[in-house]
């Protein structure tokens, strides 16, 4: 069965560049820009899983994580920080996430996390 990720990137071209990774393994792709834009698509289509980069404008990812975790449906909806700090799993578990990916990204690193979370494999 298909699951649903909501990827939550500020630069388009990372975006497109998960968002091919994340199709190939059979998911859909929800996309949010900001940290706004995140918060009302999780709400609207309660996704499987939600990867989150950390340096969004106007409101961080791990902020964004918080409130997004704070939502009665949402609790339950695992929650991996995408970035390139090394020094941010303390501060990405504070915030409700279950895990962090490093940029760059490459593909059997974020496979591992996808069929970690959507799979149980």
């Amino acid at each position: 069965m298909q699951k649903k990720v909501l990827l939550v990137e500020d630069y388009e071209d990372s975006r497109l560049m998960m968002r091919h990774m994340i199709e190939q393994e059979g998911h859909s792709v929800i996309e949010a820009a900001g940290a706004y834009e995140a918060i009302q698509k999780a709400e609207q289509y309660h996704p499987d899983l939600i990867l989150m980069d950390i340096g969004l404008p106007l409101l961080d990812g791990l902020s964004t994580a918080t409130i997004i975790k704070g939502i009665k449906d949402l609790t339950q909806v695992p929650i991996v920080v995408v970035t390139a700090y090394r020094d941010v799993n303390d501060q990405a578990r504070d915030a409700g996430c279950s895990g962090v990916i490093y940029k760059p990204i490459d593909f059997p690193a974020l496979k591992n996390i996808l069929d970690f979370h959507l799979t149980g494999h």
